[in-house]
């Protein structure tokens, strides 16, 4: 080697973890005592940032729950850390990063390449728990079960000794421990669809059912299907993270991961079998998991979707630097306290004050880019279930909807200003919001204006600020209108005068949505 070659840095493993900086956290158990008791499906960055992390802090105080991690497709994460023993680095980044060794995954196996393997794991007697992150599409799922068209699912039932599904894996687990006469394991999603527990349930029972009824049976009156919730923004790795995390550990690190510091996983306790210590993690064990799925999706998507269109129309590029406009930033906080929370029916011991501090501190993290743009995609089907269902509540106890209406009105604003400048919309519906934002994009230009600077959302439209009486109104009317006639949207709040009303003043409060016109009416709420 010459004098100018830089040296390569060992890599992580069992080996070199004693000898890692004291800055970097690593496990506080002995790893070789520790037993496999969960085999986990998908183990990529957000298992690896989450799940994988609290059963990591668990293993000091109970050793039987360490890791099988099984790739369903891609060998990639398990010849990445199957080197490293399974260990890899999880950085947690705040305004100072934290470094910490998780050691909780003891073996990785690819599904499709060794299939035997991952079969006798699952039939382990000492294998209590399986837990998937595949996102919704890998459960091949149906309206109300499994899809039985689904190619994969069309392979699992003609050739079951096979798998190439969660589901069809799932139910040859079971099978076995069924013909061993071992008692079943629990199975646990982790990814964040409506009811996972329920709907994983169903579709195990009818895959299984097509199969052997009798092992349906089994399975319907053994196994359970706790429902769950997660949340951590988990930024994807790249080379920049590797080598950033070689500088600071001292080793090299072929697959790192990073997350921002806030954490959430929230368990219904439904676990007849056994479970691991999950509390000692931090890990809120609740029977209403659709009181917290709920709360997330009001208090933290809703206050996201409104960051991403009035921040997009005031040309902001990300969470963190909307949060830094104090008018922006005092809406949104006004929006959780003033409108959202009183129309929630919180789960149990449930502090909604704290949690929303916990959520503006996470808006306000500047490690994590998160970009706008991004959170803007899907508004057809993000707005509805983020701001519509709070609005229809609200119109029913007799609340006012006014502040609730400024962030639909900034979708519908950034949908004709992307269509203005022919900026493709990411939405299932992008080709009619196209074309409905292209038809009316002049519609209400200039009119609301002079009246947005000096007067509240409801003096827009009652045309008393700024002179422009009768035009404001007349322009948010044709501006509004062929939005409220896409039902799959809007309906059945676009037959609600109150609603319609409501929703026309704060079109025409944002004017012609530049970012003065906009930044005038986040200041007029602030003043209301």
């Amino acid at each position: 080697m010459s004098d100018s070659a830089v040296p390569v840095p060992p890599r992580l493993c069992d080996a070199t973890l004693a000898g890692l900086p004291a800055h970097v956290a690593r496990p506080a158990y002995d790893r070789t005592r520790t037993r496999i008791g969960v085999v986990h499906f998908g183990p990529g960055a957000f298992h690896r940032a989450h799940q994988a992390a609290y059963l990591d802090a668990v293993l000091d105080a109970d050793p039987a729950w360490a890791i099988c991690a099984v790739s369903l497709h891609s060998p990639g994460v398990r010849d990445a850390l199957r080197p490293q023993d399974g260990l890899y680095t999880l950085v947690l980044q705040g305004e100072r990063p934290a470094l910490r060794v998780v050691g909780s995954i003891r073996e990785l196996l690819c599904a499709p390449q060794e299939p035997e393997a991952v079969l006798a794991r699952l039939a382990d007697r000492d294998v209590r728990l399986v837990t998937l992150t595949i996102t919704e599409k890998g459960y091949c799922l149906s309206a109300d079960g499994v899809d039985l068209a689904h190619p994969d699912i069309v392979h699992d039932l003609a050739s079951p000794e096979m798998p190439a599904s969660a589901i069809g894996w799932l139910v040859a687990g079971l099978r076995a421990r069924r013909d061993r006469g071992f008692e079943p394991f629990t199975v646990l999603s982790c990814d964040n669809l409506a009811d996972n527990g329920g709907r994983l349930r169903r579709a195990v029972l009818q895959f299984a059912a097509q199969l052997d009824p009798r092992l349906a049976d089994w399975i319907e009156t053994g196994v359970a299907f706790p429902r769950s919730m997660v949340d951590s923004i988990t930024p994807a790795s790249d080379d920049a993270l590797r080598a950033w995390v070689a500088a600071q550990a001292g080793v090299e690190d072929a697959w790192p991961v990073q997350r921002e510091p806030y954490t959430q996983w929230v368990v219904e306790d439904h676990f007849p079998h056994g479970r691991p210590p999950l509390e000692r993690a931090g890990v809120v064990l609740s029977d209403d998991i659709a009181g917290y799925d709920r709360a997330k999706l009001r208090l933290l998507n809703a206050p996201h979707s409104a960051l991403a269109y009035l921040g997009s129309l005031l040309e902001i590029d990300t969470v963190a630097a909307a949060m830094r406009e104090p008018a922006l930033a005092g809406f949104v906080e006004r929006l959780m306290q003033q409108d959202i929370v009183p129309t929630l029916k919180l789960p149990r011991g449930f502090d909604p004050d704290a949690y929303i501090d916990a959520i503006l501190a996470r808006f306000r993290n500047p490690a994590i880019a998160h970009r706008l743009a991004q959170i803007a995609w899907d508004g057809s089907q993000k707005i509805p279930v983020r701001l519509l269902g709070t609005i229809a509540d609200a119109l029913a106890a007799g609340r006012p909807i006014e502040r609730l209406c400024l962030p639909v009105a900034g979708w519908l604003h950034f949908v004709r200003r992307q269509a203005r400048h022919g900026v493709p919309i990411v939405d299932p519906l992008a080709d009619t919001l196209a074309r409905v934002g292209a038809a009316g994009s002049g519609e209400a230009k200039g009119e609301a204006v002079g009246g947005t600077a000096g007067g509240t959302v409801g003096q827009m439209v009652d045309g008393v600020a700024g002179g422009t009486t009768g035009k404001v109104a007349g322009g948010a009317a044709g501006g509004v209108d062929a939005f409220l006639a896409l039902d799959a949207v809007f309906a059945p709040l676009s037959a609600d005068e109150r609603f319609v009303a409501a929703l026309r003043r704060a079109y025409a409060a944002l004017g012609d949505a530049s970012p003065a016109a906009v930044a005038a009416a986040l200041a007029a709420d602030g003043r209301a």
